[in-house]
């Protein structure tokens, strides 16, 4: 599947909420670098990581743009977040369904067909002025 493609049927499983398709894009030794956070390594701890994101927020993305090397080894992609806070995360301000709209972005290496980096950013300070 062409470096483009991959990444968005990435994007496309997300916004379905499909989450077998969405790791099933993703090489088991993958690196996830979280926005503001810690580095996980492996398909499982970015399915546990999903698991938590997914019972406190509900997002789609919108707006998406996707870009690729010559060599389709490394790719990013710019989107809007459209969220929904549903349940407290540990540190942030209280859920009570609060929406917000955030530009975000990321970066991709791809190897053997499958995405091997996965490097998110937004703007966390923007999110916590809209859900406070």
């Amino acid at each position: 599947m062409p470096t483009r493609d991959l990444i968005k049927a990435y994007y496309d499983a997300f916004n379905a909420g499909d989450m077998q398709r969405f790791l099933a894009l993703l090489g088991d030794d993958v690196v996830h670098d979280i926005n503001q956070g810690e580095r996980q390594v492996g398909k499982g701890a970015f399915e546990t990581f999903m698991g938590h994101m997914n019972r406190c927020y509900r997002e789609r993305l919108t707006d998406m743009v996707i870009m690729s090397n010559e060599d389709g080894s490394r790719a990013a992609a710019e989107f809007v977040v459209h969220g929904e806070y549903l349940a407290d995360d540990e540190g942030l301000p209280p859920a009570s369904g609060q929406t917000y709209v955030l530009p975000a972005g990321a970066f991709f290496e791809l190897r053997d067909g499958k995405i091997v980096r996965v490097s998110n950013h937004y703007n966390l300070n923007d999110w916590i002025t809209q859900v406070s």
